[in-house]
């Protein structure tokens, strides 16, 4: 049994990816869109098409429910900038991350970067973990294993916030 850092990392998040399938596997495009309140962040089209989050800089007071949409554009934000700070690429600015749209297309965008991150934890080393990251905090103090814990964490906190919302809308039909 490999009981390496690494490898509790790799199990926590093949855990929290299975629980994440069970919602993604039952999402209907119908969902993505779906206002739970008036008071909500969602994606709109602009001009050329291009799906373009609510956004504001500070957090606004009260917090909008965020659709399922907004949040898998959220996912896909945080992760892909993960990943570009892992593997040392310039990371992408938030309005560079396009929304592919609601259904089947975001939910394969979410597997890409799935796909993306079990290869930076596959290829992880036990001394890759302690390197210095300072994503997605400025505290010189946090680690690669940080990071990775965060993902881990981030992802389950936004996989029962899609599963809730899920839930809701069909116990309303």
């Amino acid at each position: 049994m490999d009981t390496s850092r690494s490898a509790l990392l790799r199990w926590q998040f093949d855990l929290v990816w299975s629980l994440f399938e069970y919602h993604l596997e039952r999402l209907e495009t119908a969902d993505f869109l779906w206002e739970p309140a008036d008071l909500c962040w969602t994606l709109h089209q602009d001009d050329t098409g291009t799906w373009v989050p609510d956004w504001a800089d500070s957090e606004p007071d009260p917090i909008p429910v965020p659709t399922i949409g907004w949040l898998s554009w959220h996912i896909g934000w945080w992760w892909t900038v993960t990943i570009d700070h892992l593997r040392r690429h310039p990371p992408h600015d938030r309005s560079e991350i396009t929304w592919p749209g609601p259904g089947p297309a975001a939910i394969d965008w979410l597997r890409d970067l799935r796909t993306q991150w079990l290869e930076i934890l596959d290829e992880i080393s036990e001394a890759d973990l302690d390197a210095p990251a300072t994503f997605p905090w400025q505290d010189p103090d946090k680690s690669v294993a940080h990071t990775a814990a965060w993902v881990n964490a981030e992802l389950m906190k936004n996989a029962a916030e899609i599963g809730q919302l899920r839930l809701l809308r069909a116990a309303r039909n």
